[in-house]
């Protein structure tokens, strides 16, 4: 006889009620049901699962091993039970959610407690991304729904799109940075004598995207938002960054804001992904980011 579920399930009832008649009133067996089922672990193991001495069942050293790990399996088989229905009904065993870093994947936790709430039994991943990573994830198959993605469609693709909503852009360098102390607005001239400080795009298979650079401008590229802020306080250049956290990051005096002679144009943000594949995930969380007030939490 090998260890089965059925066994784990019985010594799990045991342990919780406290006797073999108790357990087989909770599992509707008969008590003798359940003592066979304990000697036959027993004998397959070779080992004694339960201390018979005294009024209440106890588990000896390895019996209690035995299904403290055993009720890790319990509790898996449960959760691939669960999700192994859900996939009939038409909901992802995995949903796969690519989010630009200007959004960030903290803002999305809230409604993954939502989504979580309705019990689907569809796992989350989230892939950070940036700029034209958002799409490349999608057409690459890497992701299931793009988040904050930006510019046009890759070619060849049957995808669906929702506005998101706009970023709005704020030129900034660090308060002892030779253009904050410019009276002047800083034209491009201006910009090309500085170095610009630039997040990398996350693509894997399309060409690459760059913002907010101009041609011959020195660059240091780094791999996050975060980075790039912090590069920005560090005063290692100047760039583009997302209004809110410009005017965060100035109320705090860590940043200055620059006036630009030129203003960059409020970037447009989709939430992207292939109906053809979409399940009843994607279809939940296509739903809610239709709601403004979500979509103004992930933009602020």
């Amino acid at each position: 006889m090998r260890l089965t579920f059925d066994t784990l399930e019985v010594l799990d009832a045991i342990d919780r009620r406290g006797s073999f008649a108790a357990a087989a009133e909770a599992l509707h067996r008969v008590p003798s049901a359940i003592t066979y089922s304990v000697q036959q672990a027993e004998e397959a193991l070779d080992v004694q699962l339960f201390d018979r001495r005294g009024h209440r069942a106890k588990l000896t050293e390895a019996g209690r091993e035995l299904l403290e790990e055993g009720r890790h399996l319990l509790r898996a088989a449960a959760d691939l039970e669960c999700r192994v229905r859900q996939v009939a009904k038409g909901w992802e065993a995995e949903l796969r959610l690519a989010v630009d870093t200007l959004i960030g994947t903290d803002k999305l936790y809230g409604i993954a407690t939502e989504f979580y709430e309705a019990n689907s039994g569809t796992r989350l991943r989230f892939l950070h991304e940036v700029l034209g990573g958002t799409w490349d994830a999608l057409a690459s198959g890497r992701a299931d729904l793009a988040i904050g993605a930006s510019g046009d469609a890759p070619a060849g693709g049957a995808y669906s799109a929702k506005p998101l909503g706009q970023v709005q852009w704020s030129l900034v360098a660090a308060p002892f940075h030779p253009l904050a102390r410019a009276d002047a607005p800083v034209t491009a001239g201006d910009l090309l004598q500085h170095r610009a400080v630039s997040v990398a795009d996350s693509s894997r298979l399309l060409p690459p995207r760059t913002a907010g650079l101009l041609s011959g401008q020195d660059v240091l590229t780094v791999a996050t938002l975060e980075d790039k802020v912090a590069a920005l306080v560090a005063g290692l250049g100047v760039g583009w960054i997302p209004k809110w956290i410009a005017e965060r990051e100035a109320w705090a005096g860590r940043l200055a804001l620059l006036e630009a002679a030129s203003p960059r144009p409020p970037g447009e943000m989709v939430v992207a992904w292939r109906p053809e594949t979409a399940g009843k995930a994607t279809k939940w969380f296509v739903k809610r980011l239709e709601d403004p007030l979500v979509a103004a939490t992930l933009l602020s």
